[in-house]
């Protein structure tokens, strides 16, 4: 299976739908009701939401996820039947092939109890309709790549005794976006470094997102938000909030990282742990929203 322990929930919804094909005397023995085995349209309903709920017991690669949602739906016309099956959840994942599966087997259902009226009843044109929901429903493109830098803040790493881990991550995790990394320097845990940095990168060369790593705990020398705190004209909670909680949820420790965001002109200063697991885990919880910040800063609000 495909981990996707890393993404966040989202609420996701999909549209399936399927074609019955059958005479029209068939058809309108269920229009009536009138069928042997009994309701065809309520069965396969109650067949089509069962489906959906079971789908990861049908399919080997389909995550097990909660359907917040599922209901099947017919249109009868002229020697067919149409049949459409909306599910919604709040998961990691999508709900496409729930939506799928619940026409089929509502389908299947169907043609199981039509079979002793008409034997050559055909079922098929099943596909998905529509989806939302997931990154790609909030991604902003930008005519240029923004301009990014990405700090290493560490004394060990700045004497050379220890290698940059998480600042390669960043740059690497970045490399999926509309950004450009034009710069990557490690800092020492200095107040007067760290601060000079930061001011420079937004005010003088107009960095528009400046990546931090390290510094943000609790140790004596851990002094990165406070920094970052000091230069900023605007907090962003939000985003660190969305950060801790993230993590919160893989480990207890993610309560413990004082990270700051915040703008300074046009630039959005974000810290991230030094860790590598953590770097990752934040990485995930601020793409792609936090992107559409810049939109709003530039005027254009919200789609």
């Amino acid at each position: 299976m495909v981990d996707v322990s890393q993404k966040r929930s989202t609420l996701r919804t999909a549209k399936a739908r399927g074609v019955l094909y059958a005479d029209q005397t068939t058809i309108e023995k269920v229009r009536a009701n009138d069928v042997p085995k009994g309701d065809v349209l309520a069965t396969a309903r109650s067949a089509g939401i069962l489906a959906a709920k079971k789908c990861s017991d049908l399919l080997v690669f389909c995550h097990s996820l909660p359907v917040d949602y599922a209901d099947i739906s017919f249109e009868i016309r002229m020697g067919v039947i149409e049949v459409t099956a909306e599910v919604r959840t709040v998961w990691k994942t999508g709900v496409e092939m729930e939506a799928i599966t619940a026409v089929s087997v509502a389908l299947l259902n169907m043609v199981d109890m039509l079979k002793p009226i008409q034997s050559n009843i055909t079922f098929g044109d099943v596909g998905l309709v529509s989806k939302k929901g997931g990154k790609s429903d909030y991604t902003d493109s930008f005519s240029r790549p923004l301009k990014t830098a990405v700090l290493v803040i560490s004394d060990s790493t700045f004497e050379g005794k220890r290698e940059d881990k998480s600042g390669q991550i960043i740059k690497r995790f970045l490399e999926k976006h509309p950004v450009s990394v034009d710069c990557y320097e490690v800092l020492p845990d200095e107040h007067d470094y760290i601060e000079a940095r930061l001011t420079g990168l937004a005010d003088d060369k107009k960095y528009q997102l400046v990546f931090t790593t390290g510094g943000t705990g609790l140790g004596p020398r851990d002094i990165t938000p406070d920094v970052t705190a000091s230069v900023i004209e605007r907090e962003l909670p939000g985003i660190a909030e969305a950060m801790r909680t993230h993590g919160l949820a893989r480990t207890p420790y993610s309560m413990l990282s004082r990270q700051v965001v915040g703008v300074r002109g046009e630039c959005i200063i974000i810290n991230l742990p030094g860790s590598s697991r953590g770097v990752v885990e934040c990485l995930h919880a601020l793409f792609p929203g936090v992107l559409h910040a810049f939109p709003m800063m530039w005027g254009g609000g919200h789609p």
